[in-house]
């Protein structure tokens, strides 16, 4: 591997890559992994192993840049709580198990996709301890959105808080880079969201009409180009970030599906879940998780 090319380390699991050249990820692992054949770096492509960055990325052609992290994940036979792959466990108790999500993993299972699941993988790490052992859904994160998440161990637990998840929660905080200047330094935006058959999400202004979304913002930082932005949610809707976003003429990065023109500036969805504060459901203690914001985020919006 020239040296030209990329910083090459290693660690007990992972291999370490500091791209020096542009580059598509298959060429690049291919000349890193230059021991491996071609459908072997292939599936570990496939299999969710390799991030960029803070993202999962599965595409052979993704276009790296120079300054860029490839990380490659070596041992993916063992879930442990250090080798989960596209997570990191933040807290963990008899009741509940608290993430930090990298975007690009599912929370929950999909037709196409089984086991490269946020949940899969935690189930298996709690049985490794007792097959008799489980993980519930409380809330989810859309596959490209990162930051922290909870997961309950018990079915009980899971519904005590999702029957008392608005007043259990006591802060939800987003920050989203978004499209543009913004001009407010903080601003407020009420609409009843909608559904449409195909699944989308748009705003109504007809009180009523549809499920009722409170979104809070404040400018954090940005340029001629990018804002970063923090964000509070009041009601905890699908898509409310994202349509409240395009609603304001500054869609989300990367969000192809409201608006988005900038679809690879940081290759994912910028939008990251930062902040997580509520009553934990057996010791009623109050807890507060957080997950930095990704270094994509602020360097784009500076």
């Amino acid at each position: 591997m020239s040296k030209k090319r990329s910083n090459y380390r290693k660690d007990a699991k992972n291999i370490i890559i500091e791209v020096k050249e542009p580059d598509e990820l298959l060429s690049f692992l291919l000349k890193v992994m230059s021991n491996r054949s071609r459908n072997s770096v292939k599936s570990i492509l496939a299999r969710g192993q390799v991030t960029i960055d803070d993202h999962i990325e599965k595409r052979f052609n993704y276009p790296l840049k120079p300054g860029q992290t490839v990380t490659i994940l070596k041992n993916k036979a063992a879930v442990k709580q250090d080798v989960l792959i596209g997570m990191q466990i933040l807290y963990e108790d008899e009741d509940i198990i608290v993430i930090n999500k990298e975007a690009g993993l599912l929370s929950i299972a999909t037709e196409k996709e089984k086991q490269q699941t946020a949940l899969h993988q935690l189930m298996k790490y709690v049985k490794r301890e007792d097959p008799e052992n489980r993980i519930f859904v409380v809330h989810r994160l859309d596959k490209d959105t990162s930051g922290v998440m909870m997961f309950a161990k018990s079915e009980h637990v899971k519904r005590k808080l999702q029957d008392n998840w608005a007043k259990a929660v006591k802060e939800r905080t987003y920050v989203a880079l978004v499209e543009g200047r913004f001009t407010e330094k903080e601003g407020y935006i009420t609409s009843w969201l909608r559904e449409t058959k195909t699944h989308l999400m748009y705003s109504s202004q007809t009180p009523n009409d549809g499920l009722l979304a409170k979104t809070r913002y404040t400018f954090i930082q940005g340029n001629a180009d990018f804002s970063l932005l923090e964000l509070n949610l009041e009601t905890g809707r699908k898509n409310q970030i994202r349509v409240h976003m395009q609603d304001l003429g500054h869609p989300v990065v990367g969000d192809k599906k409201y608006g988005s023109k900038e679809r690879d500036a940081i290759g994912r969805l910028g939008l990251h879940a930062k902040t997580l504060t509520f009553q934990h459901p057996t010791t009623n203690k109050i807890l507060t998780f957080k997950a930095d914001v990704p270094a994509s985020f602020l360097s784009k919006s500076k």
